[in-house]
């Protein structure tokens, strides 16, 4: 016989968590649109404000330095004043910033801009994480994380295949394409400032079924034990250092997909501008599909095995592959069979990705925004290093197979972080 709390929680509960999900869906679709037109702009930039290669990988470098240096105080920001709030300011910055790119005159503006850029982008993610943790079962976890980070990919791929119609087809000068992108944020914002509310029970279409769905409790603690943040448990954690570690590894070769892939194709393989847009999509949407894959099997995994392996297996199998395919892709003489691999490679190589984001979760409790923020620190220092080694190498060497090895070789260090992972030991005081 059913009871009638679970009858009542079948037939009467709201769907506002369904609201929040759709809502950090199109955000992150919006940040790699801001983020990733640079990419495909980067050789008519390069010619209009007369950059070198290694002028524009430090262009590449600095927004995610930023970007990097700024996680950790983001997230502790948003534990402690709500991703409302925070995520209001993060995206009108970031919209300011994109606008502001159009306006850059030269080597030095366009290097404060995109610093300024990563700055205010900064802690986006650590927000939509500590969002979740409030308006999420811990279930839905590593499936929202990894469609989350699906939808950017795929506003990345959107944003590679549009922008190059719009500059080969439309014949738009690179500067108005800023312009008109910044203005996606701004409808965002208004939308979210006035619908999200930081904790589920005070949102107006939340009713009480919906509260034991998402399991209110034992989702938020204690509401202000982030004003006590136990840096020095987090700091010391040996999940939290190998996660730092992976995520290193796994982000410093998804920046190349995100920055020098054009190029690659441009002034390596030969492509012309139309299919460069075309090819320079297919690993972000090879990306996309291996992290809401791994997102949905690492839940799977984690109700069978338990949160270590389930957090775990996707990455230690995915990197290895990767790494495998990487090489591979580099030495075919092919530029089409290449073109597919590195995508192959690139949709791999995100399969610790969702699975990091839930197990920062996991291990953070309370302080998932900083953990997650420590985490993703780290991360975006591993992806301002890789263009910039890139463009050392174009400018220096003329080579692209040294760096793009050494991108093979980050993916199996993160593979082996992940054997010592512990998702299922949560950091306490």
């Amino acid at each position: 016989m059913t009871s009638p709390s679970n009858t009542s929680v079948a037939v009467r509960a709201s769907h506002a968590r369904f609201g929040v999900i759709a809502l950090a869906l199109i955000i992150t679709a919006i940040s790699y649109l801001d983020r990733v037109c640079i990419s495909m702009t980067a050789p008519f930039i390069q010619q209009d404000l007369h950059l070198s290669e290694l002028q524009m990988g430090l262009v590449f470098s600095v927004f995610t330095f930023a970007y990097a240096l700024f996680e950790i105080p983001g997230g502790w920001l948003a534990d402690r004043f709500g991703p409302r709030l925070m995520l209001t300011r993060i995206v009108i910055w970031w919209s300011l910033m994109t606008a502001a790119t159009g306006l850059a005159g030269g080597f030095a503006s366009l290097l404060i801009i995109r610093l300024s850029f990563g700055i205010g982008e900064a802690g986006m993610f650590p927000g939509l994480s500590r969002a979740f943790s409030r308006w999420l079962p811990e279930g839905w976890r590593g499936n929202a994380f990894g469609l989350i980070i699906m939808s950017a990919l795929i506003g990345g791929a959107a944003t590679q295949w549009m922008t190059a119609g719009l500059l080969g087809t439309a014949h738009w000068s690179w500067r108005t394409i800023f312009f008109v992108y910044a203005l996606a944020g701004v409808a965002w914002v208004i939308v979210w400032f006035w619908w999200f509310r930081d904790e589920p029970e005070d949102h107006h279409s939340v009713n009480e079924a919906e509260l034991e769905i998402i399991d209110k409790p034992s989702a938020v603690g204690n509401q202000h034990s982030a004003s006590k943040t136990p840096w020095r448990e987090i700091l010391r954690n040996r999940s939290m250092i190998l996660l730092c570690g992976m995520y290193f590894g796994v982000i410093y070769g998804w920046y190349f997909f995100l920055t020098w892939m054009p190029k690659y194709l441009l002034a390596a393989r030969g492509f012309d501008l139309k299919s460069t847009g075309l090819f320079a999509m297919l690993p972000l949407l090879f990306m996309a599909a291996g992290v809401a894959l791994a997102g949905w099997t690492s839940d799977r995994l984690t109700v069978r095995l338990g949160r270590r392996w389930g957090r775990s297996l996707p990455g230690i199998v995915g990197l290895p592959l990767a790494a495998i395919l990487l090489v591979i892709a580099i030495e075919i003489p092919d530029a089409k069979i290449s073109a597919f691999l590195f995508a192959a490679g690139a949709g791999f190589a995100t399969f610790g990705v969702a699975p990091a984001w839930a197990a920062c979760l996991d291990i953070g409790g309370a302080n998932a925004g900083v953990v997650t923020g420590i985490m993703n620190t780290f991360g975006n220092l591993g992806g301002a290093v890789g263009p910039m080694i890139v463009g050392v190498y174009l400018d220096w060497f003329h080579s692209w197979n040294v760096p793009l090895l050494t991108v093979a070789f980050f993916y199996l260090v993160a593979a082996a972080c992940w054997l010592g992972i512990r998702a299922d030991e949560e950091i306490r005081l």
